[in-house]
């Protein structure tokens, strides 16, 4: 699957290493060294994926998330970072960006990282059978990447929207955390499972009338979250 990718990487030396693997890999590349020149790259050609470090000049990489997750929820973001804190972390991924690896980095995990993201994109743009999926007044359309709670639309992040989907297509049942990390990258073993927590967080801030006491994505003690039709009378669940 060749595709456009864009990489913003501070580093010359470790941007050059990033274009080398991707183009061996078939990928038209185009590399930037600041925050500022990412945005314009993305706004003028449309890239299949960005590849996106955390410490750079002008506009660091939290700046160009926060700033294009405000004008699009498609396009695909693997953060690369030499932050190691979790919190550092975990903003990254609330700010909307899908995936990310802490430097140094092994190349051959990078292009693993880069054919998921590829591939879930690509088959979420193909047409497909998959029927809109309705859990209470909660719609999730896979083909046209939507979501709607009581007819208003929901803006959601690409591992955001994979989560809802995973759990709409089976509601009542219960996701561990492995299963959801699962979903949202096929690479659990890589990251904390605080990184589905922060994503229920925003999903329930975004989908829930009281996201402290949730009535639709709920808390399973010890084991995981499940999502329920809060209009068939199911029980409250804490937001821890």
């Amino acid at each position: 699957m060749c595709a456009n990718v864009i990489v913003a990487e501070g580093d010359a030396k470790q941007a050059e290493l990033v274009r080398r693997y991707l183009e061996r890999e078939g990928h038209a590349v185009t590399v930037v060294g600041d925050g500022l020149a990412a945005l314009e790259q993305v706004r003028h050609h449309a890239p299949d994926l960005l590849v996106l470090d955390v410490m750079m000049p002008r506009a660091d990489g939290l700046d160009v998330v926060r700033v294009l997750r405000a004008e699009s929820r498609e396009l695909p973001v693997l953060m690369l970072t030499a932050r190691t804190t979790e919190d550092d972390l975990l903003l990254g991924l609330d700010l909307g960006a899908d995936d990310y690896m802490t430097k140094p980095y092994s190349p051959r995990e990078l292009m693993a990282r880069v054919r998921t993201l590829l591939r879930r994109t690509h088959r979420s743009r193909e047409p497909a059978d998959d029927h809109v999926l309705r859990v209470g007044t909660l719609v999730v359309d896979p083909v046209r990447h939507e979501v709607s709670v009581g007819g208003g639309h929901i803006e959601c992040t690409p591992g955001e929207f994979r989560i809802l989907a995973a759990m709409a297509a089976e509601p009542e049942r219960v996701f561990t955390r492995q299963q959801l990390l699962e979903e949202l990258h096929g690479f659990g073993r890589y990251i904390s499972d605080r990184t589905v927590d922060v994503h229920v967080m925003n999903l329930r801030k975004k989908t829930e009338p009281s996201p402290r006491r949730p009535v639709r994505l709920l808390t399973v003690f010890g084991i995981g979250y499940k999502l329920t039709d809060p209009t068939k009378g199911a029980p409250r669940a804490s937001a821890h």
